[in-house]
């Protein structure tokens, strides 16, 4: 078992539940504006607006919004959505923008409380920063971290500036995250020692192959950590 190590947290779909909301408004979504044979190819056009929107405007509700107006735009010929029409996909996003708690993954807050008692805990979340600083704040799990940081996008730079700035030893510093793409791959570049913990309902656009990685550690469940830390 490691001893007095870093750990590095991801929160949305780590800690707690995020893209399966995001799924049920997606489902939402594609129940009003598309006939059942064409529903796929409309998740396929969303899914690629949503990567084209997101190094303009980033991750979270507010781009997730734009991404479901351009893709009405498009269905109805490039047609600019009618105020009806927008206020409708307002509604639609209600369960992303007007929910009061946070729902956890199973056995996040017990494992969190143990493993702050013998490691350096600290969060390190991705998109809106004020999005992100509600989710934190109403997760009830925050008092656990040394340290909450909140970024734009996780690459490779990312790990690196954070390992500086805190002075990490990449040796015993860990991410433990459910994405492949923004939680594993830019932090092993970065020098960081990692652990997979995935999701079934991670985002799409965070899927990416893995290789094989003997610095990864890949688990099943969230309080499976307590085995290694």
């Amino acid at each position: 078992m490691h001893t007095d190590q870093i750990l590095i947290f991801d929160a949305d779909d780590t800690l707690w539940e995020n893209n399966v909301i995001f799924e049920r408004v997606t489902d939402a979504f594609l129940d009003w504006v598309a006939a059942p044979a064409e529903r796929e190819r409309t998740r396929t056009l969303l899914a690629g607006i949503e990567a084209a929107n997101v190094p303009t405007l980033g991750y979270g509700a507010g781009s997730f919004r734009q991404s479901l107006a351009d893709c009405l735009s498009r269905l109805n010929g490039d047609r600019t959505p009618t105020a009806a029409e927008l206020a409708r996909i307002d509604d639609l996003l209600a369960p992303l923008t007007r929910r009061g708690g946070i729902e956890l993954i199973p056995g996040v807050a017990d494992t969190l409380a143990a493993l702050a008692g013998r490691h350096h805990l600290l969060l390190l979340t991705k998109g809106d920063q004020e999005e992100q600083r509600a989710k934190v704040a109403a997760s009830t799990i925050d008092h656990h971290f040394r340290g909450i940081h909140i970024v734009a996008e996780k690459s490779t730079g990312t790990y690196r500036e954070l390992t500086a700035e805190l002075a990490l030893d990449p040796a015993r510093t860990w991410m433990i995250g459910n994405s492949p793409k923004s939680d594993i791959a830019p932090a092993r570049a970065a020098g960081l020692r990692t652990v997979f913990i995935p999701h079934e309902h991670t985002w799409v656009l965070e899927h990416q192959e893995l290789r094989p990685d003997e610095a990864t550690l890949r688990l099943t469940a969230f309080p499976e950590l307590l085995r290694h830390f």
